[in-house]
């Protein structure tokens, strides 16, 4: 295929067709790019395995520490219509994440990134890459190698935020499983906002099952925090764990 790093040259000039709040608005590559410094990764398609379990999530979930580092914007683009993607956005919480279909996929054409995936009956679409973007010319590029499968490592938000500050410490990653009514799962929960700690919130029977956090934890409490993957436990055993962190 041979794909290009295109560092140092200007974002092709494309108009984007975005579903908002029941209306059709055109965005404009400059309206998008000009008088910014952006991030925007793109990837094979909405609802996609590595892209809903890793790529979006991750860069909404880092989107703090992107904007601590100069960043102004994240984009994500995928030649999907924007329909798909305003609902890909709501299912996985990624609030924080401006969506770019590339419907068409003329942007993904003019970057020379339009692959052939016929073979899975999705057509054409994105190779999955990343970039920095500074007042409409790019910065920075992050191509996936070209192998077979879905390659996923370059192009991460891990490996961009690494690039945009060697140093920045990557944010706890926090999961608070709740039910509603729950007074110790506000408790935890503002605790965490006090401390300013994002977190993800799961509710009972709208987001799991008490087979899950019984699977997860051996216990159907509620509620039940873990941080970087480590089970912390209720909301008394959060504020020992914070104030040990603190001692």
């Amino acid at each position: 295929m041979g794909f290009e790093d295109r560092t140092g040259q200007p974002v092709p000039q494309v108009t984007f067709k975005i579903r908002e709040d029941y209306k059709w608005v055109t965005r404009s590559s400059d309206d998008l790019f000009k008088g910014k410094r952006v991030v925007l990764f793109a990837l094979p398609g909405a609802f996609t395995p590595t892209c809903s379990s890793v790529h979006l999530p991750r860069y909404n979930e880092l989107y703090d520490a992107f904007r601590a580092n100069g960043i102004d914007e994240v984009y994500c683009l995928s030649v999907n219509d924007s329909f798909v993607l305003n609902e890909w956005k709501k299912a996985e919480r990624a609030d924080r994440i401006v969506m770019l279909p590339d419907g068409n996929g003329e942007f993904s054409q003019k970057m020379g990134l339009l692959v052939d995936k016929k073979d899975l009956c999705f057509g054409q679409r994105s190779w999955r890459y990343s970039m920095v973007v500074k007042d409409g010319v790019i910065e920075k590029m992050f191509l996936e190698p070209e192998e077979e499968g879905d390659p996923y490592g370059a192009s991460s938000a891990e490996n961009m935020l690494k690039y945009l500050n060697p140093r920045a410490q990557l944010p706890d990653s926090i999961t608070v499983f709740t039910k509603p009514g729950c007074v110790y799962c506000a408790r935890a929960k503002e605790k965490l906002r006090e401390l300013r700690m994002p977190f993800e919130e799961l509710v009972l029977s709208q987001d799991f099952t008490i087979k899950t956090v019984k699977a997860l934890s051996n216990t159907t409490k509620l509620p039940q925090i873990f941080i970087n993957g480590e089970r912390i436990g209720g909301a008394d055993d959060l504020e020992k764990h914070l104030a040990n962190q603190r001692a």
